[in-house]
Parts: C-alpha cells; sequence; structure tokens
C-alpha cells in the first residue's frame, strides 16, 4: 500500500490539523467535532492510500468533497475526515455529450467547460457548491424542474469501495451501487472520486422576473405562488423568499422565476397577471440574463463569512394549511440575512435505478445567518425549532440542507431507505464509511424510521 505523504496526512496535534479541520467547513459556524486524522488527498491513489489506512486502524471515514455542508456532515469526532477538495478535474466529450466531474468541481467551472460545446447540466445554486455533495444528494440545481435532479444524470461513478479497491460503477456492472449514488447522500458508502455525466443542450436563454412586495401581501403572494405554479411550464424555476430586504431597510416577500428558453416565447408573462401586481415595490420583468448573473444573485442571497443554519421539508399540503401551521416561522424571522425560502416544485419523475425519491410541491426552508456566535442558539431554534413544529406536513426534506441530528426527518422513501441499508450491508458490513449524522448515528434507526412511517 502507497504511503500517504505528510504533508496530506494530519493526525490530530499536529500543526496543520487544526487550519484543515477549519478549512473542510465553508460555513463560519465551524462543528465543535475533531476527527483523530484527516487526509487532503490530491488523487485517487491518495483516496485509496487513505481508504486502506482507516481500515487497517479501524478508522471510520467521514467525507468532504466542496465542503458546503451545512452542519459539516463530514467532520465527525474520532475516524478519519477525507478532504477531497483538490479533485477538481473536468473532461467534456461533446461528441457522446458526456462529461466527467471530480467531486470538488464547482458549478460555474463545469458550466464554463460545457458552454463552448452547447451543453448543460443542472448545478448546484450556489457557486460555492462542490458537485459531490450536491449531486449525491439529489441536486436540485438549475432547470431541474425540467431537466431532473442532477443525480439522475448520473451514467456512472469511479468509487473506492470500502475494502479499498477503486471500481467504476455504471449500471450493468453494479446497479445496486449505482442505484445509492443517484441520491442517497451523505448515506453513499464509498468515496466517488469521478462522476460520468449525461449532458443536456444548452437553453438559447434565459430570463428573468423578480417582484418585491410589502409583507402585509404575505399570505396572498405565496398564495397565488402555490397556484400559479400550475401556469407555468418545467423549464421554470419558481420560488418565493420572504425575510429582511437591506435596500429596503425592512422585511418583504418576493417572488423570482427564472425560464430556461428554447423558443423566443416568454414563459414568465402570467406572473404580470398577479392581482396585486400594482403593488410592487421593486421589479424586474422577462429581463435577459447569463448563468454568471445567476450565480452571482445567489451568492449573494448567502454570502460567506456568516454563520449558517438552514433546514426545510418537502409538503403538498394544501397552502392555507401551510401557511396557518408556519405562521410562527413567518412571524419570527431574525432581522439579519436570515430568510424562508417558498420553493414550488411540484414533482419530476422518479426512475427505478435511483433511490432519490423525497419530494413535493413546496419546499419551505428556514435559513438563518448571522455573525455573533452568542446568538447560535436563537438562530439554530428558529431554523430547526420552528420547523419541528410543523414536522406534521413534511413528506421528507433535502440531504443537501438538513442535520438529522437537529430534525430527524426521511430524505429516502421508507421502501427505499430500507433498501440502501441492505446494500450498504453488503459493500460495507463493518460500517467503515460515516452516514446520516442521526441522534444515534445509526443507519439502523434511519432505515427503521422510513419503514415506521409507511405503517
Amino acid at each position: 500500500m502507497p504511503e500517504l505523504s505528510r504533508d496530506r496526512l494530519l493526525r490530530r496535534g499536529e500543526p496543520a490539523y487544526e487550519q484543515a479541520r477549519l478549512d473542510a467547513v465553508w460555513n463560519a459556524r465551524k462543528p465543535d467535532r475533531h476527527p483523530e486524522v484527516i487526509v487532503l488527498a490530491h488523487n485517487e491513489r491518495d483516496v485509496v492510500s487513505a481508504v486502506r489506512l482507516a481500515r487497517s486502524e479501524r478508522l471510520p471515514i467521514g467525507i468532504r468533497s466542496g465542503g458546503h455542508s451545512w452542519v459539516g456532515n463530514g467532520v465527525r469526532d474520532g475516524g478519519m475526515l477525507l478532504d477531497l477538495s483538490r479533485l477538481q478535474d473536468i473532461t467534456v466529450d461533446p461528441t457522446t455529450r458526456t462529461a466527467t466531474a471530480q467531486p470538488a468541481v464547482k458549478g460555474p467551472a463545469l458550466l464554463d467547460q460545457l458552454a463552448p460545446h452547447g451543453l448543460f447540466l443542472p448545478t448546484g445554486h450556489a457557486p460555492t457548491v462542490g458537485i459531490g455533495g450536491f449531486i449525491l444528494g439529489g441536486g436540485y440545481g438549475w432547470n431541474s424542474r425540467r431537466l431532473g435532479p442532477a443525480c439522475l444524470s448520473i451514467r456512472a461513478v469511479d468509487v473506492v469501495l470500502a475494502d479499498g479497491t477503486l471500481v467504476h460503477a455504471t449500471d450493468d456492472t453494479h446497479p445496486d451501487l449505482l442505484w445509492a449514488a443517484r441520491g442517497s447522500g451523505p448515506g453513499f458508502f464509498g468515496v466517488v472520486t469521478r462522476f460520468h455525466l449525461d449532458l443536456h443542450d444548452l437553453p438559447r436563454r434565459i430570463l428573468r422576473t423578480a417582484h418585491t412586495y410589502p409583507l402585509d401581501l404575505l399570505d396572498e403572494v405565496l398564495t397565488w405562488s402555490y397556484d400559479t405554479l400550475e401556469l407555468l411550464p418545467p423549464a421554470v424555476e419558481f420560488s418565493a423568499k420572504v425575510g429582511f430586504s437591506p435596500w429596503l431597510d425592512r422585511q418583504t416577500v418576493s417572488v423570482t422565476a427564472t425560464a430556461f428558453c428554447d423558443t423566443d416565447d416568454n414563459p414568465l408573462a402570467p406572473l404580470e397577471d398577479a392581482p396585486f401586481r400594482d403593488r410592487a415595490i421593486r421589479e424586474l420583468v422577462a429581463q435577459e440574463t447569463t448563468m454568471a448573473e445567476l450565480y452571482d444573485y445567489a451568492d449573494r442571497m448567502t454570502p460567506p463569512d456568516l454563520r449558517w443554519a438552514l433546514d426545510g421539508i418537502w409538503t403538498d399540503e394544501p397552502v392555507d394549511k401551510v401557511l396557518d401551521a408556519a405562521r410562527p416561522l413567518f412571524d419570527t424571522i431574525p432581522d439579519t440575512t436570515s430568510h424562508v425560502l417558498w420553493m414550488l416544485w411540484g414533482g419530476h419523475p422518479e426512475r427505478a435505478n435511483a433511490c432519490w425519491s423525497s419530494q413535493a410541491k413546496l419546499y419551505l426552508s428556514p435559513n438563518a445567518g448571522w455573525t455573533d456566535p452568542a446568538e447560535d442558539l436563537a438562530h439554530e431554534d428558529w431554523a430547526h425549532g420552528r420547523l419541528a413544529e410543523i414536522q406534521h406536513l413534511s413528506r421528507g426534506l433535502q440531504f443537501s440542507d438538513n442535520n438529522l441530528a437537529d430534525r430527524f426527518d426521511h430524505g429516502l422513501s421508507p421502501a427505499n431507505a430500507v433498501r440502501l441499508e441492505e446494500i450498504r450491508a453488503a459493500y460495507d458490513p463493518e460500517g467503515l464509511f460515516r452516514t446520516y449524522m442521526a441522534p444515534r448515528e445509526s443507519t439502523t434507526a434511519y432505515a427503521a424510521a422510513g419503514h415506521a412511517r409507511n405503517h
């Protein structure tokens, strides 16, 4: 087994260890958890060596790809943190309309490589998101209402298994492994070193509409948006945001729609028929935009160097029931960068070869952002506690936004959660790889909870 060099293998207490631990999490709110060993992988050989070392020393492995996990899922007490942030290689084959990307590749870099060939992939909404955690967890990205979660564009993965072998997994060679890679998120039981991706046509143009309204129109705006989703084609992303507007110095409710167009039509026209349209404080109407501008807007919604806590539920409940139940959540939004995202999804066909399975018409997500560590508990309670009060409305969560230890919920259908654990037992029988950050750190409890929910 090739040995890892001293600059790539950091044991707790060594000089470079603490900075590497802090750097592994994008969030300014760093977890108070300390791995025994951190491996800074530079290539696939390092990953293989790291897994074999962890196996020989009986160190459970947590994995960091881009580091954008809000809770720092890969950073655990004890064991090994395997940091993949240096794996950023991209290849594009325009003839076969495929690409490969290593796990730390970020959306803007990938799209920049694809655009000259007229190709596209639904990458993460924030420019700082690495593709690894994003796509394994489902991948609700740009134009995903039309193209599907990004995990459905995975055609194969190169993955280091618990026994230290590197395999190329396809639907023919390792169907169960690839099924799990399409949506199991932090529960995946291997280290993906490269994603092989099917690509899509680059939209001919992108249009964006945004209206901002006074907060007293909250119920009317959100109800209208819920109903209006049915009038919009899948090529339109549609959401609302409730929170503090720094440019207006007050709380507002805004709606935003982005259309990925292949024709000269304007699919955003229905937004101009809102019955309260004349009360808009700010407006942008069907303006042509670019992916770079969309990324800049998203970056300003969740700026770096803040302390963040996020949560969210999928729900199909009637809109009036959701609004009534969520009233305490909306009424207590902190006057900071914090906001509630009201994302209209509507659903996408599931596939038998993917474990991805949690979705509903609406995704309701509190986003708490602040600077003072003394306010940590207050903001965490708002993000997780208020949502726990309406968990009876939930049809599940998005793995990318949630910490199952703070508010337990399911990210897969009950049947898929059970099947995932059966496959894990075959590929990782000794539990070398960390899984969902649940209260008892138990994958069995996760599957059992999903099974109980279905009965």
